[in-house]
């Protein structure tokens, strides 16, 4: 019986298909090269089934970096549901950063895949925009940042962790960068207290 394209996938195809992604982020960071023989293998998984999901390398490198957005979009509200929106913010530019890494290590293969593909458009980043607004606009309901800022403004002030090289040692530097970004977005938060000259 064949599956409908719609129907959910069987929870041991699901976990097949999150393994593959898994690897198949690793590698490509690793090399846009990377064969496909290889991902499969170390995702534990046969060709059949690794073709089943993939039928090719475009769709295989597209689906990784969707779903890899799709991730750090779905962080913003799991981590408002336990952090004070201050906290959860900065955690999830924590995890932006970690996507924006491998991003940067996979540009080649996005590159090669939208080629492929004839598309000249990568999947579009709407999910983590609206995460950022949900995040910001939570923030300022709570008085921790500026009021007004949006998902532009702050997308134009972390510009900088797309020009950092994601083979060196990235993350001391990011979070400086990103600590830097925090706490110019609570300057000026109705929430902060104001010292007197």
């Amino acid at each position: 019986m064949e599956q409908k394209k719609d129907a959910p996938l069987r929870s041991d195809a699901q976990r097949n298909r999150e393994r593959i992604l898994e690897v198949a982020l690793v590698e490509l960071t690793r090399s846009a090269d990377a064969p496909l023989s290889v991902i499969a293998k170390k995702a534990g998984v046969g060709q059949g089934t690794f073709y089943r999901n993939f039928p090719h390398r475009e769709a295989l490198v597209l689906e990784v970096y969707r779903h890899e957005m799709q991730q750090v979009a779905d962080a913003a509200a799991q981590l408002l549901g336990t952090r004070e929106p201050d906290r959860a913010l900065r955690e999830w530019m924590d995890r932006l950063a970690q996507f924006a890494m491998a991003k940067v290590g996979m540009a080649e293969a996005i590159r090669r895949a939208m080629s492929a593909s004839g598309s000249s458009a990568k999947p579009g980043h709407a999910p983590v925009t609206a995460a950022a607004e949900l995040l910001l606009r939570a923030c300022e309901k709570a008085g921790t940042i500026r009021p007004g800022v949006t998902a532009d403004d702050f997308f134009l002030a972390i510009a900088g962790l797309w020009q950092i090289d994601p083979q060196g040692d990235w993350r001391p530097r990011i979070a400086r960068l990103l600590d830097l970004v925090m706490d110019g977005l609570r300057a000026g938060a109705p929430g902060q207290m104001r010292e007197s000259p």
